[in-house]
């Protein structure tokens, strides 16, 4: 005779646990995008910031063509306004997920961006003890890394809500 063993199912207290824990997360990865990318947006109408970026652009064949019609400034702000916009679309989730989804897309799109400055600036790598190793801007640069894996989330997130 063998014992009949019954599957071990966690106890719907656990299932409620885990729907609050995901919507908490979403909440929190959403929303802290928006403040990440909104700040990095409004810092671009700065001139500390505008000749921050001004090597990684000038240096990127996606958007070097920026300093062939604005100066320096303007480059900076025509991308600060690009990621405010794009900050305000991803915050629409509760009254427009097919907007907040775009929002997100459009994250992902300038994330990838950036994160082609690794490949196309020069410096953004440095050999340290025999390692290669990101410089300064580089590590600056690998938060995009994170950065991109929540603007998918989010965008996948509002895609499914917006069916």
């Amino acid at each position: 005779m063998h014992a009949s063993v019954s599957p071990s199912y966690p106890s719907s207290s656990a299932y409620g646990a885990a729907a609050v824990l995901r919507r908490a997360a979403t909440a929190v990865l959403r929303y802290g995008l928006v403040v990440i990318i909104a700040w990095f947006g409004a810092f671009k109408f700065t001139p500390t910031e505008a000749h921050a970026i001004q090597p990684l652009l000038a240096n990127s064949p996606l958007l070097r063509w920026l300093y062939a019609v604005l100066d320096v400034g303007g480059a900076s702000r025509v991308i600060g306004t690009v990621e405010l916009l794009i900050a305000g679309l991803i915050a629409l989730r509760p009254w427009s997920p097919r907007l907040s989804a775009a929002g997100s897309l459009a994250a992902v799109g300038m994330f990838a961006t950036t994160l082609s400055f690794l490949i196309t600036t020069p410096g953004a790598w440095a050999h340290v003890d025999g390692f290669l190793v990101p410089s300064e801007a580089g590590a600056f640069l690998i938060k995009d890394l994170f950065l991109l894996g929540a603007a998918l989330w989010t965008a996948s997130e509002a895609l499914e809500a917006s069916r």
